[in-house]
């Protein structure tokens, strides 16, 4: 075979290479280290000793401790849900349906909350809200109350991690909410409105129904985050959660195999209320000929109209950040007790972090892990992408909804599984968690990528890449010099938010982090807020130093990405 027919086989026969060989990379990548794991836990919840058993469920459900958590977990979800659209709509309705001065900033702060997990918040409110807190004392000071008010004792602690956990994740909501609404053509309101339909009616048969696919993709990821998240209640002291009790079951998965019922319970909840939520919500489907363009005809708002929304908007965000100024003036307090304000100021704290053996190695340990699964999403989630946007195998979709999977999958589930299904083996997590780690981390991040790099390629015209091809230059070529640096900014959009997500995740890095010199970021700040002392004054500095570095991620992938950022959050 001569060099002409081996340059033109390889033309014929690289896409189909490139498309079953990504799909075959993410069927094993996802069997081993998705799949795999949750169907170890499934079988454990349902074999005992003497093989199939539903006592494990019996034993829970039978213990009023384990039932209260359940419960209390349902009702983190649904309240955090409620009060996140309660937040976000209003706040989606005037940036895209209104123009007023300054709405690119006003709008890009409402983004803030997002540069910290609320995980990290919570050591701001315990100093402000403690019993002998800030708050406390500036109301006494002013004899306001008589005595102190306990915010964060046990019959508010509920409420006090639906508040931290709707400051975080109102922003997912609210982007969903800004991309769907972005893409309503206004031409549809227009002509309802001249045949006599009023606002009202207008956004509850027009608009409502086609943004309502936006409502449902935040609203099911800030579900899900709620319901599952680990660090918040931890910190907060709100220990009845099924999170925290599958935290502390981890250490004795052997002698209480009740665990593996919980952690069952939380994939069959998840994946119950993702299909219920899918079903009520997106049973009807509303198509445009045209989307909309909603900065063009945004309507000019007068003085009355422009104090609400700026009032509004400036509320939220400064409540939202009420949780992060407690932890920067914690970070720089040095003599802070019953006074509303530290009466001493320092950066020691900060120079001693770095000092600090635990401190120093989890940033170095986050930077590394978040670092490598970044790469590895950056490199299958293009190849991704591109297997599904140009339609390199047949049944694409089923690839794209394959990928999503990990969104609607709690992470703590995962981290469990993991534990479980490794123990013993070369990856097991107590000898050296740094593989499960990173993979961890980048199977929970793909799909941003794969959601940012296929925004890219639905903007990139596919005549490119035939003109190419037309030309001579093979397929591989025409990915590399011409699809690649067409669609980068997309990328360098979805590394910053894998970087940033890996960088602060809690729920892996608090379960699979099981030696000191493995800490993660997020375990290490754990671990220094429960020691006495300085603990809690190192840990404010780590988070942040933290704040700073997902700062900076989130601005730039934001900056990159617009509105269509939203779009990333789609389950």
């Amino acid at each position: 075979m001569n060099m002409k027919s081996q340059n033109s086989a390889f033309k014929t026969y690289f896409p189909k290479v490139l498309g079953y060989g990504t799909v075959l990379a993410t069927l094993v990548l996802l069997f081993f280290f998705l799949i795999y794991p949750v169907g170890i836990i499934v079988s454990k919840a349902f074999l005992g000793p003497n093989g199939f058993t539903l006592e494990y469920f019996s034993l829970l459900f039978q213990n009023e401790l384990q039932t209260t958590a359940i419960w209390n977990s349902i009702q983190l979800g649904i309240a955090t849900t409620i009060l996140a659209t309660i937040v976000a709509l209003p706040l989606s309705i005037m940036t895209t349906k209104f123009d007023f001065p300054l709405k690119g900033i006003l709008s890009a702060l409402l983004l803030i909350p997002m540069i910290m997990p609320p995980f990290v918040g919570a050591i701001g409110i315990q100093r402000l809200f403690a019993r002998m807190g800030s708050v406390n004392q500036f109301l006494l000071e002013h004899n306001l109350i008589v005595t102190p008010i306990d915010w964060l004792g046990h019959s508010n602690q509920f409420w006090a991690v639906v508040i931290l956990e709707v400051m975080h994740l109102y922003p997912i909501m609210y982007l969903n909410l800004t991309a769907a609404l972005s893409n309503v053509d206004p031409s549809l309101e227009e002509m309802a409105g001249i045949l006599g339909a009023g606002r009202f009616k207008q956004f509850k048969d027009i608009v409502w129904p086609l943004a309502r696919p936006g409502f449902f993709a935040g609203a099911i990821i800030t579900f899900i985050w709620a319901l599952t998240d680990l660090g918040t209640p931890l910190l907060i002291g709100f220990h009845d959660t099924m999170p925290v009790r599958i935290f502390n079951m981890v250490t004795d998965i052997n002698q209480n195999p009740v665990g593996f019922a919980l952690v069952f319970i939380v994939i069959l909840m998840t994946i119950s209320f993702f299909l219920i939520s899918k079903s009520a919500l997106g049973g009807k489907k509303y198509e445009m000929m045209a989307k909309g363009h909603v900065t063009e005809s945004a309507k000019k708002t007068g003085f009355w109209g422009k104090t609400v929304i700026y009032t509004s908007i400036l509320v939220v965000v400064i409540l939202s950040l009420i949780p992060h100024l407690g932890v920067i003036i914690t970070s720089l307090s040095d003599d802070w007790f019953m006074t509303v304000l530290p009466q001493k100021w320092t950066t020691e704290h900060y120079a001693a972090v770095l000092q600090n053996s635990l401190s120093s190695a989890g940033i170095k340990n986050s930077l590394l892990l978040a670092s490598a699964s970044t790469l590895f999403d950056l490199g299958l989630g293009i190849l991704i992408a591109y297997a599904i946007q140009r339609k390199l195998v047949p049944l694409a979709n089923w690839l794209d909804a394959l990928v999503m999977i990990p969104l609607a999958l709690p992470g703590i589930v995962l981290a469990f599984g993991y534990v479980v299904t490794y123990d013993g083996t070369f990856l097991d997590p107590l000898n050296n968690p740094v593989y499960l780690l990173i993979i961890a981390y980048a199977i929970r991040r793909l799909p941003y990528m794969v959601r940012s790099a296929t925004a890219g390629l639905q903007q990139m015209s596919i005549s490119l890449e035939e003109a190419s091809t037309t030309f001579g230059a093979s397929k591989f070529y025409t990915l590399r010099k011409i699809t690649i640096p067409l669609v980068a900014a997309n990328l360098i959009a979805g590394s910053l938010l894998c970087f940033s997500y890996a960088m602060l995740d809690v729920s892996d890095s608090l379960i699979l982090a099981m030696k000191d010199r493995f800490y993660p970021l997020t375990k290490a700040i754990y671990v220094l807020f429960l020691e006495q002392g300085n603990g809690e004054f190192l840990a404010s500095a780590l988070g942040v130093i933290a704040m700073g570095i997902l700062s900076a991620c989130i601005l730039g992938a934001s900056l990159i990405l617009g509105k269509k950022m939203g779009e990333l959050f789609r389950s």
